[in-house]
Parts: C-alpha cells; structure tokens; sequence
C-alpha cells in the first residue's frame, strides 16, 4: 500500500483517531569527523561528534488513503517526493516493523539546507518515525525507533536522539556526550549540493596517494585498511571543551576529514571559510559532507556578526545562525498534545 508522489494530503480523521501530527527534527553539525578507509563493504568506518543545532525540520502527518509526500520551504523543488525519499522509506519499514496497513500524508518544511551535509534528510526520517508511531498509535519502543532509524543511515539515529554525541561505525552506534552550556554558530548555506558519494569518492582519491605505503604496513603488521580511527590527542582536547563549555577551545579542536575533498570539488569554499576566520569565528569547518559552512561565535550577537560578514562577502547564498546542542526529533502537536 505504497502510493508516492506528490499530494495535497487528507483532512480525515483515519482509524488512529488523530487528525494530525506534528514532529520537529534538528539538524546537525560533525565537530569532528575522522573518516578511515573504505572497507570491503563500501562504507568508510567513522569517528564523528555530533551537535543537533537549531534549524529544524518540521513534518506533518495525517491520514490519507495512500502513503505521499509533499514538501516546502527554501530547495523544495530539490527534494525527491517519490520511494527515494528517506521519509518515506520510513513509512514503510514503520509499517512493516508493526504490521500496520494505513495510509498516510506527510508534509515536510524544509529548514536545514538541502545536500548541505547538515542532515536534513536524515531529521525528516527521524520525524516520519515518530510521526508514524504517534499517529498510528504504534507503541514503539525508542530501541525500536533506533532499529529503524540504523536502517536508514548513519545520521538518522542521531537526528532521533539529538544533543551531543560520538557516533562510530558508520557513524550510527551513538554514545551520548556530556556538553556544558549553549554554543553559538553562523551557517553559510549554497543552493548548489554536494553529494555524500562524490565527496567519500573525492575523499578516496585524494587517500589513494598513500595507498602504498599503507598496504606495506598491512602486510607487516596484519591491520586491517579499514580500522576506525584511533583517537589522538585533538579528540581528547574536543571532549575537553565541551565538558567544560569552553568555545573558544571547541573552535580550536574543530576538524573534518572530508573538508580537502569538499573544497577540491566546489573551490569557492576555502574563500568562505576564510570570511569566517577574518571575522573572528573561533572555529571554521565544512559541515559533514558540505557545502554548508559552520562558523562558531563567542556568542550569539558574534554569530549574527559572522552571518552578516558571510552576506557583505557574497560567499553564501543564505545564512542561518543557530544554538546547539538542542534535543531530536519530538512531538510538538497532536496525538498526545504537544510535547513537553
């Protein structure tokens, strides 16, 4: 019962009772992103921090005869509505999970930046999760969303738990990290996308260099190529900051092993990132995958300084300033009211 595409959605109550549900999911940025070598499965074993931030994504699901999506907000038109979307496939594997048989519309409002590393597809995932759950009255358990959510991709089970946390593996077991106080950051956002894949490809080229010398340490030592990375001494000093809520050393200790391939493949970055440190950020990085610039502030009025500079310099298309860390997806209307 897989009807996709666009959809103006229904108004009638279905057999859940609740005319509508509404589920907002934070995007995120990667303080530190350590990336091993592709392993035989394709995937690149990861080492990342994770902070949710306050851009949101906002979904809103009602009964309908049929499961459809439809969407709004800045890059819409860039959004598939179809089985590709990450929303809907949580509909279904939802579905499957519970053995619900029930159509549903959702609509998605996009805030976090299309293809701009900062995981806005993986936040609607999440919010389709628990916007399912809620308006089919599911009764999932949270080990039960978070098995779905593993389905999905390595950010989605990040965008259902939000705050502050390391993700290893593919950057989906999440173990939860203690963060003091509130962080302040400036976004510059492109219309133009990066994909995941061709920066991980762009990624492994550029490691393909060493590739040599690392097979010859193989064959000495028995490693494995596609060990996690091991931490060092910048990810202890990143730990350090956010305990303590030290910005100025999380700045410091902020780091991406995808940024040389982002920047190789859309060049104009390194001048964004530069705008950034001119106007004082106490830390500048490609988010996630990119193109999506975060700069952090020694406070909010300073995030706001950083977002005009990124405007006066026309490096970014648009900018968005934000807090972090902030809580996962969470209901904020219907079914059971709003969350508290």
């Amino acid at each position: 019962m897989a009807t996709v595409g666009r959809s103006t959605g229904s108004g009638d109550r279905g057999p859940s009772g609740s005319a509508e549900v509404r589920v907002r999911a934070p995007g995120k940025v990667n303080l530190s992103l350590r990336v091993g070598p592709v392993g035989p499965d394709g995937y690149h074993p990861l080492t990342t921090v994770f902070q949710a931030v306050s851009v949101y994504e906002e979904v809103v699901a009602t009964p309908a005869p049929d499961r459809t999506l439809s969407v709004s907000g800045p890059q819409a038109e860039q959004v598939p509505t179809d089985a590709a979307n990450l929303a809907l496939r949580a509909v279904e594997l939802v579905a499957a999970r519970t053995g619900i048989d029930e159509g549903i519309h959702l609509h998605l409002h996009k805030g976090v930046p299309v293809a701009g590393g900062m995981a806005g597809g993986s936040a609607d995932a999440a919010a389709a999760i628990v916007a399912c759950d809620a308006l089919w009255r599911a009764g999932l358990s949270r080990e039960d969303m978070l098995a779905v959510a593993a389905e999905l991709g390595s950010d989605v089970p990040f965008s259902l738990v939000g705050h502050t946390a390391v993700g290893t593996g593919r950057g989906d077991v999440l173990t939860p990290a203690l963060a003091r106080g509130e962080f302040h950051w400036a976004f510059a956002v492109q219309d133009r996308g990066l994909a995941t894949a061709a920066v991980y490809r762009a990624f492994d080229a550029r490691a393909a260099t060493t590739a040599g010398t690392d097979a010859d340490d193989t064959a000495r030592t028995g490693a494995t190529t596609h060990a996690p990375p091991v931490p060092d001494d910048d990810d202890l000093a990143l730990m350090q900051a956010l305990r303590a809520g030290d910005s100025h050393a999380l700045g410091r200790a902020l780091r991406n092993d995808l940024q040389d391939a982002a920047v190789a493949l859309d060049p104009a970055l390194a001048e964004t990132l530069d705008v950034a440190r001119r106007t004082g950020a106490l830390g500048a990085v490609v988010s996630g995958s990119g193109p999506t610039v975060a700069a952090l502030g020694r406070s909010r009025q300073h995030a706001l300084v950083l977002a005009a500079a990124f405007t006066a310099a026309g490096v970014a298309d648009r900018v968005l300033t934000a807090t972090g860390p902030v809580a996962g997806a969470r209901l904020v209307g219907g079914a059971e009211g709003p969350a508290s």
